[in-house]
């Protein structure tokens, strides 16, 4: 048993004697399937324990993309949604897909439009749009320079 074993316990899925040097991807999951905030949290902590492992870009302050991948947070997104003024079906009867769109308003406008017919061609027309707000503030300069504006479509399905 190494040092770094005895730091830690099995637990659950987690077994140390797994560890060892590898590409950053980390892992969480209720394994009842629960919804939590602590799991974003944990999550959050996971990406920042991945920087040591080069999960940078061109500048120190500009990551390399990683991010969550989690559950759909219906009761939020309803909430944002009536708030712009759509509502949105039950939950698991709609699609919320994320799009990375031009900074200028007619290319993000000529996306937009590719985006809802490709929608409509496939039988899931968009609902509506979500800007999803951000802090350019806490970003590096590369990252700053070629930022998207970050879009949710809702999709009827």
């Amino acid at each position: 048993m190494n040092a770094k074993d005895e730091d830690h316990q099995r637990y659950g899925l987690y077994d140390p004697a797994n560890e060892h040097d590898a590409c950053g991807v980390g892992w969480l999951a209720d394994l009842q399937g629960r919804r939590s905030h602590r799991l974003i949290e944990q999550g959050i902590r996971v990406l920042q324990n991945l920087a040591h492992r080069g999960a940078t870009g061109a500048d120190s302050h500009t990551g390399d993309g990683a991010g969550l991948l989690f559950q759909v947070p219906d009761v939020f997104l309803r909430v944002a949604c009536d708030r712009l003024g759509f509502a949105l079906p039950p939950a698991g009867r709609y699609g919320v897909a994320m799009g990375f769109f031009p900074d200028d308003a007619a290319g993000r406008d000529t996306c937009r439009r590719a985006v809802e017919q490709a929608a409509r061609d496939e039988g899931a027309p968009v609902l509506g749009w979500r800007e999803v707000p951000t802090d350019r503030s806490v970003l590096g300069a590369t990252a700053r320079r070629e930022c998207p504006v970050v879009m949710q479509a809702f999709l009827d399905g």
